[in-house]
């Protein structure tokens, strides 16, 4: 890396880093007021504390079973140290939430396409899933974006052929990335146009394709049936298709997305997530809590509106910025 790719780079992580803190601002407000209302007037980590410490990341939409995990975590560290301040108890919690969100962790799957060579061999299949409403197709088109930024060979799938809007939204985002969409229209075989996209991202010696599918069908049944299909067939032109299930989720509505999350699980075998829009809710903390609970890894956080504002979830960045004051 030359000294003017050093300062680039660089730059570009300062301005990340600024936007995950802005993404996260309301998220911290919350936090903090709720932090320093739980040790008001005391001095020590006692049951009294961790009570009020347990309704805050209830609140903070962590979640219950994830906020019990913490707890516990606290509990055994008070047991073995004796004795900690509450002065000490924004580090614990730091450190704690680390380690939970360390077992989910992953540099594979999407986020290492950066770091493989061009064209391998054949694309790498990304079908991405979520109901309508969350984000999804926008977080396409910034996937898109951050892999054509980098040099990646990128083909569209425009399989979410039950809504007009979803189409031609894809279409745009194609448009303004520079890559192509494969797209038959509405009222369309999804799984046709899957299989059209996948062909020719080989034929293009394409390093990723991306495939967008529908939000919402009738019933679970319906959903799982019509995703099925659309892995069927792309498995004829790559076999192991899709190489990951990114399921796009919107962090502003707290434990909704969780709720969400476990029905998307149920009908097709997610691998990652995507959890957007978490600039503009209090509610970031559901990125910890659905992360331990799913025990899926979270690979992208959307903090912002700009096509760079779709990052690299890395947990110890997200947790810093969650703590800083």
């Amino acid at each position: 890396m030359g000294l003017f790719d050093f300062f680039k780079k660089d730059k570009e992580n300062k301005e990340q880093q600024q936007a995950l803190d802005e993404g996260l601002q309301k998220t911290k407000t919350s936090f903090f007021d709720q932090l320093s209302k739980a040790v008001a007037g005391r001095n020590t980590v006692d049951e009294a504390v961790l009570d009020d410490l347990e309704t805050m990341l209830v609140h903070a939409d962590v979640g219950i079973d994830t906020t019990v995990k913490v707890i516990e975590r606290i509990e055994q560290r008070v047991a073995r140290d004796k004795y900690v301040s509450t002065a000490d108890l924004d580090v614990i919690l730091r450190e704690e939430i680390v380690a939970l969100l360390d077992a989910n962790s992953s540099a594979t799957g999407s986020r290492a396409i950066l770091d493989r060579p061009d064209s391998p061999g054949s694309p790498f299949v990304i079908m991405v899933v979520g109901v309508n409403g969350v984000g999804k197709t926008t977080t396409i088109g910034k996937l898109a974006h951050r892999f054509h930024s980098a040099g990646k060979k990128v083909v569209l799938g425009a399989a979410d052929t039950f809504r007009a809007a979803a189409v031609d939204q894809l279409i745009i985002w194609g448009e303004r990335v520079g890559v192509p969409v494969i797209s038959h229209g509405m009222n369309t075989d999804p799984a046709a146009v899957a299989f059209d996209a996948v062909q020719k991202g080989v034929e293009m010696g394409a390093d990723v394709v991306i495939i967008d599918t529908a939000g919402r069908l009738h019933n679970k049944v319906n959903l799982m049936n019509e995703l099925s299909k659309i892995k069927r067939v792309m498995q004829k032109v790559i076999p192991g298709a899709p190489h990951e299930v990114l399921l796009v989720l919107d962090g502003s509505t707290g434990q909704n997305a969780y709720l969400q999350a476990q029905e998307f699980t149920k009908a097709t075998d997610v691998s990652a997530l995507a959890i957007t829009k978490l600039d503009g809710t209090a509610k970031g903390g559901v990125v910890i809590g659905i992360s331990a609970q799913l025990q899926v890894p979270v690979r992208y956080i959307g903090v912002g509106e700009k096509m760079t504002d779709l990052q690299l979830f890395d947990r110890t960045t997200f947790v810093n910025s969650l703590f800083k004051k």
